[in-house]
């Protein structure tokens, strides 16, 4: 099996060893008391290069119709993870498996929200891979440590951004989603799949069939407040020119 991936981490430094030379060796046993010591003093939380936050979307009867009903539903469980070890803390403690059918839990980095029309997502669209049941546990794993370990946001264009990861449970298998800011940088979403394809051990791989990238305003769902459709439309009648003066160049040549 694969090793997991490394994580990328913020002011970090060595743990360093130091020793009295005028100090007198011990036993074997009082040497590793003394080492078990010295490196529990040493120890110090290794953080993260982004802050993150954990969020879990209840199952719900009624069918959502707008953002606001949607965030009803949405609920931020426990605190920032800023370090290695609360990830590990949340990621141990939390029982996935429990999680129902149509329920969903978003490892999501600091000022994004699992949300289309959110204000930083808006614009973007995300990946999603189905897998069997049997494996999703260990595939949500590895993405999440792909996740904040920032070899996602690394395969990215320069000017996107890794919005979040997230986990939902259908009838017969789970879907692990990976979100991105910006859908319209090529570079970003041929990245997040090879990334995925080729970060993950092979026995964990999704299927490509069972891969698909979708933007967030393709949703049938998606509803946007009134200021930001605003801000869509004008950027859409801005890309509709843009087609009309590259078709009126290629006619003139």
């Amino acid at each position: 099996m694969a090793a997991r991936p490394s994580l990328f981490t913020r002011d970090l430094s060595g743990l360093s060893q130091s020793s009295d030379p005028n100090s007198s060796v011990g036993s074997p046993a009082e040497q590793r008391d003394d080492a078990k010591r010295n490196f529990l003093k040493a120890m110090r939380p290794l953080p993260t290069q982004h802050y993150w936050n954990v969020y879990f979307d209840k199952q719900s009867k009624d069918q959502k119709t707008s953002e606001e009903d949607y965030k009803v539903e949405l609920e931020r469980l426990g605190t920032q993870i800023e370090s290695v070890q609360d990830f590990w803390k949340y990621n141990n403690n939390t029982p996935v498996e429990q999680i129902k059918t149509r329920e969903s839990i978003y490892l999501f980095k600091q000022g994004f929200r699992p949300v289309w029309e959110d204000r930083r997502n808006i614009n973007g669209g995300a990946w999603t891979f189905r897998v069997p049941k049997a494996i999703g546990r260990d595939v949500w794993n590895h993405v999440q440590l792909l996740a904040i370990g920032e070899e996602l946001q690394s395969v990215l264009d320069d000017n996107d951004q890794i919005c979040g990861v997230g986990f939902s449970v259908r009838f017969n298998s789970h879907l692990i989603s990976v979100w991105h800011r910006d859908s319209s940088k090529k570079k970003s979403t041929d990245g997040i799949l090879n990334c995925i394809m080729e970060k993950l051990p092979a026995e964990l791989r999704p299927k490509s069939e069972n891969a698909f990238y979708k933007r967030h305003q393709d949703h049938a769902g998606f509803n946007p407040p009134p200021e930001l459709k605003a801000v869509l439309d004008s950027q859409k009648r801005a890309e509709e020119r843009e087609k009309e003066k590259v078709a009126a160049a290629a006619a003139e040549t």
